[in-house]
């Protein structure tokens, strides 16, 4: 009957009765049939149409018992506060049959951007060739459970390359930012072509889509959406086989985190370029660092919602700092410590989206 727990319903409906006995109990010189429009009211918040029509059929003989035990019935007051009642109740109907209505439209919302952020986020294999491979990912707008960061992985037989990317925004704003990287990385490794030359693919497939998306969008909109859409990332080419070094593109992302021993070192970019969607801004193209990849290793990648979290004190999370204490663990549970670790330091619910990427290269034996 109701959309909400038994409980308050019960409540709602056991109100103008407990409002009745109390008045029984007072006497004349106090009058507690006005508190019981209260119910219907109340019910329009909690309850569906029905719920709040069965609350208002209790609540209607409650006033009427409550006025004879008052030798009220007949007076003009009575009659102003039944009709009173009874237009809250059909106003609690309508605005009960509205929110229901809306809730609704509201979860279909959610369930259709949820499906939507499965097909983007696939879950990462736990295994190619001598690489472990694990992830998470935890909205900001944790209720729809969408956001702006991105990861994904492209096993190229022999090159494993592996992007993680943030959106400017957050929530379904920045998804469909987020999508047209998604679709543009999966589009340029097709082509097999070198990491520098597939970043510049991506460029340009994700700005042609950003400028697609504002066809039917008025003029202005589609100039702001060019010039203020953008996404940070970085792309890993790594071999899946043996102990050869990888390639890294930074393209305006927080470094990733080398995890060799109790070392933790910052992969900083040698010549760092702008973010998706202002390729422009650079001189040159891209840039691949090659960075040593030693077995027994595990790379950390991760978004900015991470680093920036700050706790009830204003102090930022100390990812670094923490991975040592983690540094043996396989993939899959140094991202599920990090995640705990974090929501530990926060103490509240987190204000960015978060991606966590790990990849471990396996000892050779």
């Amino acid at each position: 009957m109701c959309g909400r727990p038994r409980l308050i319903t019960g409540g709602l409906l056991l109100l103008p009765v407990a409002l009745l006995m109390a008045d029984k109990l007072s006497g004349q010189g106090v009058r507690l049939a006005p508190l019981m429009v209260a119910a219907p009211a109340l019910a329009a918040v909690f309850c569906s149409p029905a719920g709040v029509l069965a609350v208002t059929l209790v609540t209607v003989p409650c006033v009427v018992l409550t006025a004879k035990v008052n030798l009220v019935v007949g007076w003009a007051n009575f009659y102003a506060q039944l009709g009173a009642l009874l237009l809250i109740s059909l106003g609690a109907v309508g605005a009960s049959r509205i929110r229901e209505r809306r809730e609704n439209q509201l979860a279909h919302t959610r369930a259709v951007a949820e499906v939507t952020q499965r097909v983007l986020l696939k879950p990462l294999p736990p295994q190619l060739g001598d690489l472990s491979l694990a992830s998470v990912y935890v909205a900001a707008d944790e209720e729809a459970s969408v956001g702006g960061d991105v990861y994904g992985v492209a096993d190229l037989g022999g090159q494993v390359r592996i992007l993680i990317g943030d959106a400017h925004g957050k929530g379904l704003a920045a998804l469909e930012t987020a999508s047209y990287v998604v679709s543009a990385f999966r589009r340029a490794v097709r082509r097999r072509c070198s990491l520098c030359a597939m970043v510049t693919d991506l460029e340009e497939d994700f700005t042609d889509d950003l400028r697609a998306s504002s066809v039917d969008r008025r003029e202005d909109a589609g100039r702001y959406l060019a010039l203020e859409e953008f996404v940070t990332a970085v792309i890993l080419e790594v071999p899946d086989k043996g102990d050869g070094p990888m390639l890294m593109v930074n393209l305006g992302h927080p470094p990733p985190l080398l995890i060799d021993g109790g070392r933790v070192v910052p992969l900083e970019p040698t010549a760092p370029a702008p973010p998706l969607g202002l390729g422009d801004l650079g001189c040159d193209g891209p840039r691949a660092d090659t960075v040593d990849f030693p077995p027994g290793a595990t790379v950390l990648l991760y978004t900015d919602g991470v680093i920036e979290a700050r706790n009830r004190a204003g102090d930022f999370y100390p990812l670094a700092d923490r991975l040592p204490t983690w540094a043996q663990l396989p993939p899959q549970a140094l991202i599920e410590a990090v995640h705990t670790d974090l929501r530990r330091h926060v103490g509240r619910r987190l204000g960015d989206d978060v991606a966590l990427v790990a990849i471990h290269r396996a000892k050779a034996d």
